[in-house]
């Protein structure tokens, strides 16, 4: 009502997506170049760190004294012995007192803010003079660090890492030393490689395809008389080095074995034909190109090759590696290195592998250190585990940078020192999205030059298991596996390359944790983010989705009603940047709000607009908690604590809470808390509840109950429904409201509506107490909210009623919809399979019109609370099962809204079965009543479970 009273005052306007999504692009643009310039000033400190440094081989590493017998001591702090003690309580040596304390900003991570500390590989003495003395001139970017941070609050991690070993933090080194290579792999499976040097050979080759990263392309060839690729299906050809490939190639490693004798001439032909046919392609590298060769011997110097294919430009490097002892041959493959621009190097023992195979990125890095080309290098999404915030570890993306030796006696050598980098919490781009422009269902998202997904609703890292995991290939999923209706990768093909555009389609989006699907239109928008290989694109469902209002009231009004003790606004969106400035970190949102508009802080950065609206909700929401108390007070109403929570939410992330219980009583304490993370406005999406309600007929009441992920959370109901501004389909959905309630409330409730009879003598000639019937209560997508048998309540009516399910289907009263999910975890199966229970009798009754019902639904109405949504946790887990990624399709399921009310009859060998099914108005729920005289188990259930696709690779 009080919105219709403003009804008249508000402008409904059409969203801007081309200018939305523009405007989102500078603001992200602007976030990059922030970091990117901390990277900027830590290359240059370190250029001039190391120009300044004298190389002393006598500086030694010490804790407590600088001189000892007039040699020169220096002290840092080691990673990994801080604050480390010895028997006697002494510090032990590089391991000092090392003040670390929790800070917020680092997730309440113990950190210091002031000095940092060096990270040593296992396999490298710590008080090498190389090590001591890169420690040592690289100390001077510890100022640079804690200035960095004094300029830009919102930094996270930054680090040097050195290319002889040592860290300040983790680096993204190879991505940042190298350009994007195209790499031919020769392995020699002739006689004389077998044993251990065929072992030493594999773990080579594995080596190499750990340098590797998704600009990179590569292919596997094995030689001995005859050319074999390792992958018979990608001969002729270089294919992207993710992760999804080079885990296959490492497979086909393994079934390599020696014999015969090895024509190397003709695999190298075969090398440099694949390279040149793939740069003609347009695809790959367009300058830097390699042949990996791993073999124990060249018995001669194939210069008849190189002069064909590669002189004398000498576009493809050549990196020999010799396997074993002997180095009989070793002239031969050192002077095909020096002839074309490589570097040799033997491989004695599997202990030598690595640290010879990162020697050939020096070499392709050096043309870039002679010219002095710092090029910023962005990477993919990935997890930081040390950093978790409530929903578990962060998703980060890196910017990193070379440094270069600039002194003038080694400036034409080409030197590499290492690389410097800062991460950027993914979080802090989400912050950025204008949610309550994107409308309930719209979403932004942001994906790599490669097409990988950097930021998306959809993208699921993680997965339970006990705790919550990273899944294997997290980092590495494509636009086109969470956008799978666009079939022609339209979309991603034009943002890939960079482009501005739009584009439309159909598409299905499922909630719930994908138990359910809204079908919606979507108009995607989207451009290029400057000075990155990033692209971002904003998606609008068609319809409420693209039209927003603005209403207008006093700032006193606003901000009087905001500081109401029952609101709160969205955890994750930001009205005001609290976190630019370190005198406003300490800030709530309600808090910022208020000094911004009232002008008492000048500097904080606030979007007008946006509180402008929170406050206008604020004022138009604000008698709900005089009506929500009154209810509290009047016992009759709520007179058994059936109703828990009523509560509100609105376009702008406002919402309003009202408890009926004590917080420690209530059924479902998840509810509307971090831990309930489809239940809450997030950065990225509506909750729930707002979302399936908007999705309804106005007016009508959406039921359902949460799950868990083990089903035992199944004590409450949520009932929810949407209001609309305007009685039209543009009209903006302004908010929704619901209730909680208890399970057993709620169906106790049914069954006495149930017993009650219209007839004159009230009398009932049939009832759900009748053991001939089944009653069952199901919602719009088929899940079980009551039912006689308590165990059933929750699953999927399919599951239990399978023959009933499969002729409702038959009817149309149901409609199956595919999906597909392509970040599925399958369980690798030790035997058994998961079989499902074959619980069959629908109904052989009448037609039963049930008026009460209708009228027991309505005493929710008379709240005039409305409410949430469900959180479906299903499937049980069995035990301990490795978990491997893989593609699945799975059904889901929606009634058809115009069919109100439907019998049918089932033949189950002979015997009739008859069932009604019956819509419960202004509900999305139906009533089903199932004759159980016959025995239908021989039909098969109907159920949810995914099927893995299975590929075919001809």
């Amino acid at each position: 009502q009080k919105y219709k009273e403003f009804e008249k005052s508000v402008r409904v306007e059409e969203i801007d997506g081309v200018k939305l999504v523009k405007n989102l692009a500078v603001k992200m643009e602007e976030v990059f170049r922030k970091k990117a310039e901390a990277t900027r000033r830590l290359v240059e400190a370190a250029e001039e760190a190391h120009h300044q440094h004298e190389e002393n081989p006598d500086l030694q590493a010490s804790v407590n004294t600088r001189h000892i017998h007039s040699v020169p001591q220096y002290e840092y702090f080691n990673a990994v012995l801080i604050n480390e003690v010895d028997e006697k309580g002494n510090n032990v040596e590089l391991g000092g007192e090392f003040l670390l304390e929790p800070n917020d900003h680092f997730n309440n991570l113990s950190v210091n803010l002031s000095l940092s500390v060096v990270q040593v590989p296992t396999n490298m003495y710590n008080k090498d003079p190389d090590i001591v003395n890169g420690v040592y001139w690289s100390e001077a970017l510890n100022k640079v660090f804690v200035d960095n941070f004094e300029r830009d609050p919102t930094l996270i991690w930054q680090y040097f890492g050195k290319r002889q070993g040592f860290l300040q933090a983790v680096p993204r080194y190879i991505q940042a030393a190298t350009s994007p290579k195209d790499v031919v792999i020769l392995v020699d499976v002739s006689g004389s490689m077998k044993g251990l040097r065929l072992t030493i050979a594999r773990q080579t080759v594995s080596s190499i395809l750990d340098t590797l990263g998704d600009d990179d392309f590569f292919n596997i060839i094995a030689y001995n008389q005859e050319i074999h690729y390792v992958e018979p299906c990608l001969n002729g050809t270089l294919v992207r080095a993710d992760r999804t490939n080079k885990d296959h190639f490492r497979e086909h490693l393994d079934k390599l074995f020696a014999k015969g004798i090895g024509l190397l001439g003709e695999a190298l032909a075969e090398a440099f034909t694949i390279l040149n046919d793939f740069n003609q392609t347009g695809r790959g590298s367009v300058c830097s190109q390699a042949i990996m060769l791993v073999t124990d011997g060249a018995t001669e110097m194939y210069d008849d090759v190189f002069e064909k294919y590669n002189w004398p430009e000498r576009k493809v490097r050549i990196f020999p590696y010799l396997i074993g002892r002997e180095s009989a041959f070793a002239d031969n493959l050192k002077w095909m290195a020096c002839a074309n621009k490589g570097y040799f190097s033997q491989i004695s023992t599997l202990a030598d592998v690595q640290e010879n195979v990162m020697r050939y990125l020096h070499v392709m890095s050096r043309p870039k250190v002679i010219d002095h080309e710092h090029d910023t290098v962005w990477t993919e999404a990935y997890v930081d585990s040390a950093l978790r915030d409530k929903a578990g570890p962060s998703l980060m993306t890196t910017v990193a940078m070379p440094v270069f030796s600039t002194k003038n006696e080694t400036k034409n050598q080409g030197i590499l020192l290492g690389v410097v980098g800062t991460d950027i919490p993914l979080q802090e781009l989400m912050k950025l999205i204008p949610k309550h422009m994107l409308g309930i269902h719209g979403y932004a998202f942001a994906i790599t030059n490669n097409g990988y997904i950097l930021t998306h609703p959809d993208l699921r890292p993680l997965y339970q298991d006990g705790q919550k995991r990273r899944k294997p290939n997290y980092s590495s999923v494509d636009l086109s596996e969470v956008e799978w209706e666009d079939k022609d990768d339209t979309l991603r093909n034009a943002m890939v390359n960079r482009r501005t555009g739009t584009f439309s389609m159909e598409v299905k989006k499922t909630v719930d944790r994908g138990r359910r699907v809204l079908k919606m239109h979507n108009d995607y928008y989207y451009t290029d983010i400057k000075g990155t290989p990033f692209s971002v694109g904003v998606a609008l469902s068609r319809g409420h989705g693209k039209y927003f209002f603005r209403g207008n009231v006093s700032v006193e009004a606003g901000l009087r009603d905001l500081e109401q003790p029952d609101v709160a606004l969205a955890d994750e969106w930001t009205y005001c940047n609290t976190e630019e400035q370190h005198e406003h970190r300490h800030l709530t949102q309600i808090q910022a709000i208020k000094l911004f508009m009232t002008g008492r802080r000048q500097h904080l950065k606030c979007d007008r607009e946006l509180i402008q609206e929170v406050l206008f909700d604020a004022v138009v929401t604000a008698p709900l908690e005089a009506y929500w108390t009154g209810l509290a007070l009047n016992k009759s109403e709520n007179s058994d604590k059936g109703v828990e929570i009523a509560f509100l939410g609105t376009r702008t992330g406002l919402s309003r809470t009202n408890l009926f219980v004590p917080a420690d009583q209530l059924s479902n304490q998840d509810f509307l808390t971090a831990e309930d993370k489809e239940g809450v406005f997030n950065a990225d999406h509506f909750p729930l509840w707002y979302k399936r309600a908007a999705e309804q007929v106005p007016g009508t009441f959406v039921y359902s109950i949460p799950f868990s992920t083990a089903l035992e959370n199944k004590s409450v109901v949520l009932a929810s429904t949407a209001i609309q501004l305007l009685d039209d389909r543009k009209s903006p959905i302004v908010a929704a409201v619901g209730i909680q309630m208890k399970l057993e409330f709620f169906q106790r409730k049914f069954w006495t509506a149930c017993r009650q009879c219209t007839a004159l003598d009230g009398k009932c000639s049939i009832s759900c107490d009748n053991d001939d019937i089944n009653c069952y209560l199901i919602d719009n997508n088929g899940f079980i909210l009551v039912t006689e048998e308590q165990s059933q309540t929750g699953l999927f009516f399919g599951q239990v009623e399978g023959a009933v399910m499969n002729k409702l289907l038959q009817m149309g009263s149901f409609k199956r919809i595919t999906l597909y999910d392509y970040q599925a975890l399958c369980k690798e199966y030790a035997g058994s399979s998961d079989s499902a229970r074959t619980l069959s009798d629908p109904f052989s009754v009448v037609k039963w019109l049930l008026t009460e019902l209708v009228i027991f639904l309505l005493e929710f109405n008379l709240y005039s609370w409305w409410n949430i949504d469900l959180s479906v946790k299903a499937q049980r887990s069995r035990g301990k099962t490795m978990m491997v990624p893989c593609d699945t399709e799975y059904p889901a399921f929606v009634s058809e809204r115009t069919i109100k009310e439907t019998t049918g009859n089932i033949d189950c060998e002979g015997c009739v079965r008859s069932f009604v099914i019956q819509q419960i108005p202004s509900s999305n729920l139906f009533m089903v009543v199932v004759d159980n005289k016959c025995d239908c188990s021989s039909a098969p259930p109907v159920t949810m479970d995914p099927i893995e696709i299975m590929y075919i690779l001809s």
